[in-house]
């Protein structure tokens, strides 16, 4: 699966980043983020393949639920409803 560079989450253009480290409050041990001011998903380039359409899903997520008015939002819930949906889209022929 190609990630792309720019996704639509509720009307709202999210870039997606590929970058050498993620840092989150002075902290680089993440994988990647989803930064709700400046619109942008961020991902760590090293990761395999695999592992960034998962941190894409995980982080997109956090977008659906930001621009659906969740500000608060449950980390387990993410992880599953993310999995869920990497699969989904994977594993699913959608049509135009």
């Amino acid at each position: 699966m190609n990630i792309p560079s720019k996704i639509l989450v509720g009307g709202i253009e999210y870039d997606i980043e590929f970058q050498q480290f993620i840092e989150i409050d002075s902290d680089r041990n993440f994988q990647g983020v989803c930064d709700y001011q400046n619109t942008k998903i961020k991902i760590l380039e090293s990761l395999s393949e695999e592992r960034k359409e998962d941190v894409f899903f995980h982080e997109v997520t956090h977008a659906i639920f930001y621009e659906a008015g969740y500000d608060d939002q449950d980390e387990e819930m993410i992880i599953r409803i993310g999995k869920v949906l990497h699969q989904l889209i994977k594993n699913n022929e959608f049509r135009r």
